[in-house]
This record gives C-alpha cells, sequence and structure tokens, in this order.
C-alpha cells in the first residue's frame, strides 16, 4: 500500500513508505538506544543494528580504510614511487581532466612538493586529445621524465603506455578493465578484471590516497618520514562526491573527515573556490557536489583543462583567487551552452521516444564539454539511462549517465568490444564514447538491447521513497545535525526523506524562472519554510502557488538552511499531494 495514499503525487510519483522489517529495527533501536526515532528510521534503512548504530555515527578512518594491499600491484607501485623519491628522478602526473583526475594529481602534487619534488603535471585536452593517455604526449613525457603516474586514466590505454619508451609508467585508476592489462609497471585499480570488486566503490582521488597510505608505510619501514596525510582528506572528499562515488564503506569516513579538513580552510585553492562560490555555511556534500565540483570541471570542459588541477594542489593565495574567479567565468559560461545544447536533446529525445531502454540525442556542434552534464538531465527528466553526443566531422564523442541498477559502463565496453564503437568505458554510472558517424545508429541500437537485457525497458517513474513522518514543529535544527551524523549522504546513501502530513501553505512565492518559496503549517501554530527548486518545471509549482487553501502532503529532505549568521530549519521540497 501507498505511504499516506499517495498513489500519484503532483510529479506522477507513487510514495512509499520503509518496510515491516526496517519499521521493527528501527523500533528496536528507539527502545534499545537514547536516538532520536527520525535517526533510527535512518540507520535501519541502511540495515546498521542497534548495537553498532553510535559507532556509525561516529566513523572512524583507522578502522573502515582497508588494507592497501588488498589491491593488486599497490606494493610495487608504492615501491616504484618510493624509489622515484629517493632518487629524485623526474616525475611526470597524466590526469584526466575532471574533478577525480584533478584532486588524484593534486593529491600527489602537494605530497611531492612537501618532500621537495616539483612534479610535472599533463592533462589532455577534451576536445584536441580525449580521455586518457595518447602516444603523442606519452612518447613527449617519456622522453623527459623516469617516471610517468597515470591517475583517473589509463587502464584501457594499452598503446599509448606502451608508446612511453625509456620511462616506467603506474596506473591508478577505477574505470572498468579490460581482460588485459597495458604492459607497465603497475596497474593499481579495483575494478579490474581480476579484483574481487569489494572496494570498486572508491574514486581514483581514493585509490591514490591508498598508494600514499602504503607509501607512508614502506617509508616508516625505511626510517623514513612522509608528509601528513590526513591533511590531504579534502581533496579525497571533494572527488568522492564530484565522481558520485558511492557513500559506502571507507569512503563514508573519508569524506566526513574530508568535510572537517575542508571547514579549516587550509588549502589556497579550495578557500578560493569556497569564496568566489559565495559559500557561506560549513561544507557539506552538496557543496561539494553542486557549488565547488563544477566550478573544478569547467576548466576541462570549455577552457583550459589543467586549471582545476592546478588550483587545488596551489600553495599560493593569490594565484589561487586568479584561478578559482576564472573557473568561476568558465562555469557561467557553460551553464549557457549546457542550457542550449539541453533544450535540443530533450527535443530530439522526445521524438525518439522517452520510453526506451536507452534515450539519447546527438547533435552537430555540440560542445564535448557540456554532453555528460546534459545526459544527466535527460536520465534525471526520464528515470532511463541516456547518452548524448557531439558529432564533429566522420565522429562523434559522447558521454552517458546511468539509474542505479543498470550498468551502463559494462555494456558500453561490450558494444565497443563489438567494433561498432571506436572506443568507450567508464563504470557503471557513468562512461564516454567514440562513434563514428555511420555507425551512431546502429551502435545506439545494440547499447539500447544491452541495457534492455538489464531490465532498463522496464523503468517507469520511480517511486519516491520516504523514511517516515514528522510533523513542523518536530523540525528542528538539532534534530537535524543529530540526522546528518547517519551521513555524509550522496550516492548510494540518499538523505532521508520524510513526509509532513496534511499542511497548510501559509505563504508561496516564485522565485526566479522555475523555483518556489513556500512556508508550511500544522494548523496549530508550528511552521516550516520550504524551497522547491525546479519547481514549475513540473505541475507542482503551479498547483501549489495557486493553493486556494488546499492542504497537501508534503515530502522531501531537511536542511539547515545558515542566512545572516542565523541557522534555520528548512524542508526541500521534492514532492506534494492533495491531503
Amino acid at each position: 500500500m501507498s505511504f499516506l495514499g499517495v498513489e500519484t503525487s503532483l510529479t506522477g510519483r507513487s510514495w512509499v513508505g520503509p518496510g515491516v522489517d526496517v519499521q521493527r529495527a528501527a523500533e528496536m533501536m528507539i527502545q534499545q538506544t537514547s536516538l532520536p526515532a527520525a535517526v533510527c528510521q535512518v540507520l535501519a534503512r541502511r540495515g546498521v543494528p542497534s548495537m553498532e548504530a553510535t559507532g556509525f555515527l561516529d566513523p572512524k578512518l583507522k578502522e573502515l580504510l582497508p588494507d592497501p594491499l588488498e589491491m593488486k600491484d599497490m606494493q610495487v607501485a608504492a615501491a616504484r614511487f618510493l624509489q622515484a623519491v629517493q632518487r629524485r628522478e623526474r616525475i611526470a602526473i597524466f590526469a584526466d581532466y575532471d574533478v577525480d583526475g584533478g584532486s588524484s594529481a593534486a593529491l600527489l602534487l602537494v605530497w611531492l612538493r612537501d618532500m621537495g619534488i616539483q612534479a610535472t603535471l599533463y592533462i589532455p585536452d577534451r576536445i584536441d586529445e580525449g580521455y586518457g593517455p595518447n602516444v603523442p604526449a606519452m612518447q613527449e613525457l617519456a622522453a623527459a621524465h623516469d617516471l610517468i603516474i597515470c591517475v583517473d586514466c589509463g587502464t584501457l590505454s594499452h598503446d599509448p603506455i606502451a608508446a612511453a619508451k625509456g620511462a616506467d609508467v603506474i596506473v591508478l585508476d577505477h574505470h572498468l578493465g579490460s581482460e588485459t592489462l597495458p604492459a607497465c609497471v603497475a596497474v593499481v585499480n579495483p575494478n579490474r578484471q581480476d579484483e574481487s570488486g569489494d572496494l570498486g566503490y572508491f574514486c581514483a582521488a581514493g585509490v591514490v590516497f591508498l598508494m600514499l597510505v602504503e607509501t607512508g608505510r614502506q617509508m616508516r619501514a625505511a626510517g623514513m618520514k612522509g608528509p601528513d596525510l590526513m591533511s590531504l582528506l579534502d581533496l579525497v572528499a571533494l572527488a568522492t562526491v564530484a565522481d558520485v562515488a558511492p557513500l559506502i564503506g571507507a569512503n563514508r569516513a573519508l569524506v566526513r573527515q574530508g568535510l572537517k579538513v575542508m571547514g579549516a580552510r587550509k588549502r589556497p585553492g579550495l578557500v578560493a573556490l569556497a569564496d568566489v562560490s559565495r559559500m557561506d555555511a560549513a561544507p557539506s556534500t552538496y557543496h561539494l557536489g553542486f557549488l565547488l565540483g563544477p566550478r573544478v570541471n569547467a576548466g576541462g570542459r570549455i577552457g583550459k583543462a589543467d586549471l582545476g588541477a592546478r588550483l587545488l594542489a596551489t600553495d599560493n593565495p593569490h594565484e589561487a583567487a586568479a584561478m578559482a574567479e576564472r573557473l568561476d567565468q568558465l562555469n557561467t559560461e557553460r551553464r549557457d551552452i549546457e542550457s542550449a545544447v539541453r533544450a535540443a536533446a530533450l527535443e530530439q529525445a522526445e521524438e525518439r521516444g522517452l520510453d526506451r531502454p536507452l534515450v539519447w540525442a546527438a547533435g552537430e556542434g555540440w560542445h564535448p564539454g557540456v554532453v555528460g552534464i546534459v545526459a544527466s538531465r535527460l536520465k534525471e527528466a526520464t528515470g532511463r539511462p541516456a547518452v548524448v553526443i557531439g558529432l564533429d566531422g566522420a565522429e562523434g564523442k559522447g558521454s552517458g549517465r546511468s539509474v542505479s541498477g543498470i550498468d551502463l559502463g559494462a555494456s558500453i565496453q561490450k558494444v565497443a568490444a563489438e567494433g561498432l564503437l571506436i572506443k568507450g568505458g567508464g563504470h557503471k554510472m557513468a562512461a564516454g564514447l567514440s562513434v563514428a558517424r555511420d555507425q551512431l545508429e546502429p551502435a545506439m541500437e545494440r547499447l539500447s538491447e544491452l541495457l534492455d537485457k538489464q531490465g532498463a525497458g522496464a523503468l517507469g517513474p520511480q517511486d519516491l521513497k520516504l523514511d517516515g513522518v514528522l510533523m513542523p514543529g518536530a523540525a528542528k535544527v538539532d534534530l537535524i545535525e543529530q540526522i546528518e551524523q547517519a551521513g555524509p549522504f550522496g550516492a548510494g546513501a540518499p538523505a532521508p526523506r520524510y513526509a509532513f502530513p496534511d499542511v497548510e501553505i501559509k505563504f508561496a512565492k516564485r522565485v526566479g524562472d522555475s523555483h518556489l518559496k513556500l512556508s508550511l503549517s500544522d494548523g496549530m501554530g508550528a511552521k516550516l519554510d520550504a524551497i522547491c527548486f525546479g519547481a514549475f518545471d513540473t505541475p507542482l509549482g503551479q498547483r501549489m502557488l495557486d493553493h486556494g487553501g488546499a492542504r497537501f502532503h508534503c515530502a522531501g529532505r531537511l536542511e539547515i538552511n545558515t542566512w545572516g549568521g542565523r541557522q534555520a530549519p528548512q524542508l526541500r521540497l521534492e514532492d506534494a499531494a492533495p491531503a
């Protein structure tokens, strides 16, 4: 039975409450701990036993971080890296142009700088060179360096790595591997075919951090002292959230601790980025994913590819301020480009049909830097895997985004292996591809078939899953702070949603083009402010603006709104239904 009897909400969804097992577990936890019911509901949904509840709310990195040696090639990678440091060899870092690649590169650059070594940073141009190592770049780097470290790329780069004559190569990556690995010193990747996959939730920065942990262990064994690794966790947290890695296991502790490090405002690049983003509260996963991440990404998308990594690595506040300002400008330009491509892609996808296993669109001259974001928007709008491709001459380059339970990366890799794509790969939730223009239709048709076999064709509007019921008067700042102890929330660990039943709207106002600001009341004096972003992109906005005194069930996520130094509870409204 639907939650609160909501079969079809104003956004067309059915509301689903916690199952009987979760409710029983939450009730038992309430009795056995002194935790609020709302917190127990979250922990029960996450499958946390009562006796582990307090420990879960205070995750310790030393308890959750796996032994780095659980990953193949880790020992030899760390040993070769340390050898290069001890011999003062010339080191180059070849990184991907996204936040994960930039953060991974910055981790190594900062660590090496603390050891008195200035490494070379190389990030390929998205348009001229594309993703990952290429033969000319690797040949050039090999001619001038002793060791090349590929981060967030390289697992599938057999030919470019073979071209790096005269230099050793280490790959630190997390993208899906093929049956054979490139011939190099080490490929450390939890998503290699011969790995168990237990650590597959790490992003590349997490893999790099584990390599630095193992390097530190080898240094201590040799009587050496290395840089402070805990101070680097702000970079790991940024990458983990921005790369949409699941916030489970060690990732949860890495991000929790990384947010604390970031809050100390010690890294000039992140301080400048926070200031230009007008961040006025303690950093959260929201800030990392929606304010900082997109700005770091903007350089790789439409500007100078290495700008984000250089910003994250710099120790010069003046240099950081200038780079952050430039990235902010590029992010504004990116939004304008994205808006135009998104409108055209959605129109094309609608003509093709939004009920297919794969939603896709391809357009002439669509900027390669925004196709991934537009694919995300299509995925969100349709609840289906989406691919968006920019065509240029005889070839198209595209990005795809998937939904929970559908492995897009593996399917794209299979289509590439079958010869319908020039190349393609990634991970479950995100992937990239290159395709010949004359193979576009058959390639997308084949990809659609593979996704259909995984069940993508049977997906309907996603139910809205709710953790429980709250009244406006119960939504206090201290309760929200206690709920947030069960976080951080994000991919793989969705923030809890609560229903506020039978509330009346005391105030409703349109804000900007599509947002709605509200004040909700239980009719007995208690009120709760609410904001609904993109409300007018759905029927919800106009219906609630023209409420005419009607009462509603409202659902969403609680957050703390900080304004002018004051804190107040706020509901980020996601859905509503007539009461």
